[in-house]
C-alpha cells in the first residue's frame, strides 16, 4: 500500500484535512440518534457526497463514516455483527472519491473511542480494546483505506489499543486525543502527556494531536503544548467550529467561515502541520480555510493573548499541565463577517 500521506508530509508545509462528518450527514437528513455507519450501506451516495464536498473544499485528506463503527459501539444499536460490512463500505466509498480527485488525497480510516471505560475504572480490557479496534481496522483496510486515522480518544490504554490494532494489521495510524476538561483529556492526560505517550509507543502514529474539545482557543493551547516538548512529529489540529449553542431544538455551531480561516492560520503558526475542523465545520468554512492557508504568510508563534484575542476566551484558566502563569486573561470573541 503505498503510503500517500507519508509522502504529502514530505513534500509540503501544511495539509489540510476535512471538517464534520456528523454535522453534513445531520444536514443531510440523519435523525438524532440514528448511526451514521448504517447509511454507508444505506445511503452510500450521501456518503460519496460528504467525501466529494471535502475534496472540493480543498482539503487533502478526509476521514471516513466509520467513526463508531466498532462492536462496542454498533451493539447499541444491535449491529455488531456488521462490523466489517460498514467499515469496508465506509472505506471503500472514499477510495472511490479519492482516486476521482485527479490529485493526492488520502483516505483516512476513521476510529473513535469504544464508549467504555478500561480497566481498572471499567470493565473493558487492553486486549478486549485491541480487538476491537483490529477488527475495524481490518476491514478499513480492506476497503481501501490509506491509513488508519484515531480520533477523540481521552484514555491512554485505549491510545495505545489503537496502535497494537494498527501494528496488526501493518498500517500507518494517526491519533488525535479530545482535551476537553481543563486543558486534559476526560481521562487525566495532558499535552505534555501525550507526547510522552506517543513517543514511548513502539508503533507510534505518524502525526498525533488534538481534535474536537472546547473551542479554538482551546485546542491551540494545547497545540503550543505539544509543542513546547519539543516534539518534531507532525502535529494534527482540527477544532470545532466555534461554540454549540442550542437554538431551535438543534446544536449550532456558531464559528464563521472567517472565524475559522483565522484559526486555521494560527494553528499553522502555532506549529500544526495537519488543520481541519472538528464538529460544526462544513465545507463552506474548509474553503475559507483552504484559501487562508495557501494565501496568508506564515507569521511568528502567536501568543496566548493572541489566540484569546482573535478565537475567543479560553474556558479554563490553565491548561491542564499546572502551569498556568502564561495563560491569557478571558475577553469576548471578535465576531466577524
Amino acid at each position: 500500500m503505498t503510503n500517500t500521506l507519508a509522502h504529502l508530509l514530505e513534500t509540503r508545509d501544511w495539509l489540510m484535512s476535512d471538517g464534520a462528518t456528523g454535522t453534513t450527514l445531520f444536514n443531510m437528513g440523519l435523525e438524532s440518534g440514528e448511526p451514521p455507519e448504517l447509511w454507508n450501506i444505506d445511503h452510500p451516495e450521501k456518503i460519496h457526497a460528504l467525501y466529494k464536498s471535502a475534496v472540493d473544499a480543498g482539503s487533502d485528506m478526509f476521514v471516513t463514516n466509520s467513526f463508531g463503527g466498532n462492536a462496542a459501539r454498533l451493539k447499541l444499536h444491535d449491529a455488531q455483527g456488521r462490523v466489517a460490512e460498514l467499515n469496508r463500505a465506509a472505506a471503500a466509498i472514499g477510495r472511490e472519491v479519492a482516486d476521482a480527485a485527479g490529485r493526492p488525497i488520502v483516505v483516512g480510516g476513521d476510529i473513535g473511542p469504544t464508549g467504555e471505560i478500561m480497566e481498572p475504572m471499567g470493565s473493558l480490557t487492553f486486549d478486549g480494546a485491541v480487538e476491537m479496534f483490529h477488527e475495524q481496522a481490518e476491514a478499513l483496510k480492506e476497503g481501501g483505506a490509506d491509513v488508519l486515522w484515531c480520533e477523540t480518544i481521552s484514555a491512554s490504554d485505549e491510545y495505545r489499543a489503537v496502535a497494537r490494532a494498527a501494528e496488526l494489521v501493518d498500517m500507518p495510524w494517526v491519533g488525535t486525543m479530545s482535551f476537553d476538561t481543563a486543558g486534559r483529556t476526560m481521562m487525566g492526560v495532558t499535552s505534555s502527556d501525550m507526547v510522552t505517550l506517543v513517543e514511548k509507543l513502539p508503533n507510534p502514529p505518524m502525526a498525533f494531536g488534538a481534535n474536537c474539545g472546547v473551542g479554538g482557543s482551546d485546542l491551540l493551547r494545547t497545540v503550543l503544548g505539544f509543542v513546547a516538548q519539543g516534539t518534531e512529529r507532525p502535529i494534527i489540529a482540527k477544532g470545532n467550529a466555534g461554540i454549540p449553542k442550542y437554538h431551535d431544538g438543534h446544536i449550532h455551531y456558531d464559528g464563521t467561515p472567517e472565524l475559522m480561516a483565522d484559526y486555521a492560520v494560527l494553528a499553522r503558526d502555532c506549529g500544526a502541520k495537519i488543520i481541519g475542523g472538528c464538529c460544526g465545520t462544513t465545507a463552506e468554512h474548509l474553503t475559507a480555510m483552504r484559501a487562508a492557508l495557501e494565501n496568508t504568510p506564515r507569521g511568528p508563534r502567536p501568543t496566548l493573548e493572541t489566540i484569546a484575542e482573535r478565537l475567543g476566551a479560553f474556558s479554563s484558566a490553565a491548561d491542564g499541565t499546572g502551569e498556568d502563569a502564561g495563560a491569557a486573561k478571558r475577553r469576548p470573541r471578535r465576531r466577524r463577517g
